[in-house]
């Protein structure tokens, strides 16, 4: 992206900060009057000395040593606040980008999350934004500061000497040319870097997260040998990086010298015509080093600007990723529900090339009614529920609740009326409390305690250490499977919603903690609008229609008994499941 639509996108956040800039650069403003004003002392106690050196007096040398005093000492002051306060206006920035960048994420839909690595989203939110404090303080200062200095320098050393003056400055183009060029390839550079940074994080997340299954396999050096390939390759990029720095450094510095034999020589030249004083050439030198000490930070700071830009890059890639899934503007509360459901000639495929998921269904489901929904693996058992809370939207047809087309209602509330219980439980880092009033966070705790009960977690909550308050650790490894569920349904209890989709929430636990989470699911599921996805095909003989979903959408609908007279495609998949069972070995034959 050009560096101006990446400013222009990055300004605004100074908005709410504009007070603190306006007086961090009039800091910076009489930092750089006091840096200016020594040539000048300098100039005069020479000029007079050399001229009258009677005229020098201790009192006229005293009043300017007094002055130069005076003016430490509100750089002093001015340059405790760029430090401090400017920092802190920095830090302020990048907090607001962090938690702006957030509230996007949070409303991306899952397509997004389907196609990006977490880790790629963390290096953004984290690395990438580290620099910004410096960058949004400095960025306004340096250039303020410098281009400030520029102005008032050339006027100074123009009144001293013209000629030599545009001989200097008409210098700085050429060196400012030279130095773009490695500008350039050090912000590409940078760029990679940052991608690079995000790839190993990915891989990281992704090991460690698995790190049960690398030891249970003994893999631990397959993972080690792909973190060490990651981290050669980030090692390649900063090398290329900092030959790109070096480059620009040994330019830099060429120029520096340049300009200082130029003073030196053309200035001593002109002194023997008369053109500049001894006075004049030494206040020139000492502004000339001012001069070239201000470029330099410029030059210094051009490292510092290409990071921060390309983390404002970044974060503008993630922000312009667009919200596919959001509130229309006319979009209503719902309010009371009943739990009617219908499929009006309902399609769905993933993106635009890839192949239709669903295809024309067709369903209706009555308020409280109980839906299994059975079929092969890929058959869209799981996305059929997913279109019910929006967390994709049709790409055909409409889906209604009460009668209501989803996409006329509000998100936020149209979720909070859906309850899921998936397969695999997503637990956070917290307490077991933490995690059952997440249904609903301004329960009371003897709802939260009450949803438990419901749920039949509360007699094991119990005997844990700190009963309620025990840590269930990330992603609530010190529970068992059984465990989890349970807590994940005491979450749905305490949410009490009217839709209800239970995603194969048993299919992964032993038989024991299967009958035990059979029993709260079914407490769960009673009275409410239900659609369970069957992985065990025992567990819905018991529902009041089952549908049979393949490839060409839903091929059998009835009770099981119904479907078992028909002996098609369920009749077939029970008897598979059947003989599976006898032998003493599941395997997966219904996805």
């Amino acid at each position: 992206m050009k560096i101006k639509r990446l400013l222009k996108r990055f300004i605004p956040y100074y908005k709410k900060y504009r007070w603190i800039l306006i007086f961090d650069m009039l800091c910076a403003s009489l930092t750089t009057v006091c840096e200016l004003v020594l040539p000048l002392i300098v100039r005069e106690i020479i000029d007079i000395g050399t001229k009258d050196l009677a005229a020098l007096t201790v009192s006229f040398i005293l009043r300017l040593g007094l002055l130069y005093v005076v003016l430490r000492v509100i750089d002093a002051a001015a340059t405790y606040y760029m430090a401090s306060v400017g920092h802190i206006m920095g830090a302020k920035i990048e907090t607001d980008m962090r938690r702006d960048l957030y509230e996007h994420l949070q409303e991306l839909s899952f397509s997004f999350y389907d196609n990006t690595k977490i880790g790629q989203i963390m290096a953004r939110i984290t690395n990438d934004l580290f620099e910004v404090t410096e960058f949004s303080h400095h960025c306004p200062e340096v250039f303020f500061i410098s281009g400030f200095k520029l102005v008032v320098s050339f006027i100074i050393l123009s009144s001293m000497n013209i000629w030599l003056t545009l001989i200097i400055f008409a210098i700085l183009p050429f060196m400012l040319l030279s130095t773009s060029y490695f500008n350039k390839r050090m912000r590409r550079a940078f760029m990679k870097s940052r991608r690079q940074i995000g790839e190993i994080n990915a891989q990281v997340e992704d090991s460690l997260l698995g790190v049960r299954i690398v030891k249970s396999f003994a893999n631990e050096s397959i993972e080690s040998d792909k973190f060490e390939r990651g981290n050669q390759t980030f090692l390649g990029i900063k090398e290329e990086m900092y030959r790109y720095m070096g480059g620009f450094q040994a330019t830099t510095r060429t120029f520096d010298g340049l300009m200082y034999i130029l003073v030196v020589v053309a200035g001593a030249l002109f002194m023997i015509n008369g053109q500049i004083s001894p006075a004049e050439l030494t206040a020139y030198l000492l502004y000339i080093s001012t001069l070239l000490v201000s470029i330099r930070r410029v030059i210094d700071f051009t490292e510092q600007f290409q990071r921060g830009i390309t983390g404002i890059e970044r974060f503008v890639e993630i922000m312009d990723t667009p919200v596919d899934l959001k509130d229309a503007e006319d979009a209503q509360e719902l309010e009371e529900v009943a739990g009617g459901i219908e499929f009006e000639h309902v399609s769905f495929q993933y993106n635009e090339q890839g192949a239709l998921v669903l295809s024309d269904i067709d369903l209706h489901v009555a308020p409280g009614e109980s839906i299994a929904l059975v079929g092969p693996s890929g058959s869209g058992k799981s996305t059929l529920c997913n279109l019910i809370p929006r967390f994709y939207d049709v790409t055909g047809g409409r889906i209604l609740i009460d009668g209501k087309d989803i996409k006329t209602l509000k998100l936020h509330s149209l979720r909070s009326k859906i309850g899921i219980v998936q397969q695999d439980v997503y637990l956070f880092s917290g307490t077991v409390y933490d995690n059952i009033s997440f249904g609903r966070p301004d329960a009371s705790r003897e709802e939260v305690i009450r949803a438990a009960e419901q749920a039949g977690a509360d007699e094991f909550i119990r005997q844990l250490p700190q009963q309620y308050d025990t840590y269930v650790g990330e992603r609530g490894v010190k529970l068992s499977g059984g465990q989890k569920q349970r807590i994940s349904i005491a979450r749905v209890f305490l949410k009490n919603p009217r839709i209800l989709i239970l995603d194969e929430a048993t299919s992964a636990l032993d038989n024991e903690s299967e009958r035990l989470v059979q029993q709260s699911l079914e407490r769960l599921a009673h009275g409410r609008t239900t659609f369970t996805i069957a992985h065990r095909l025992t567990t819905v003989r018991n529902a009041k229609v089952i549908l049979v979903l393949t490839a060409n959408g839903i091929e059998e609908q009835g009770s099981h008994q119904e479907l078992m007279a028909k002996k098609g495609v369920y009749y077939d998949l029970y008897k598979m499941y059947d003989l599976a069972s006898d032998s003493g070995v599941f395997e997966e034959k219904t996805g």
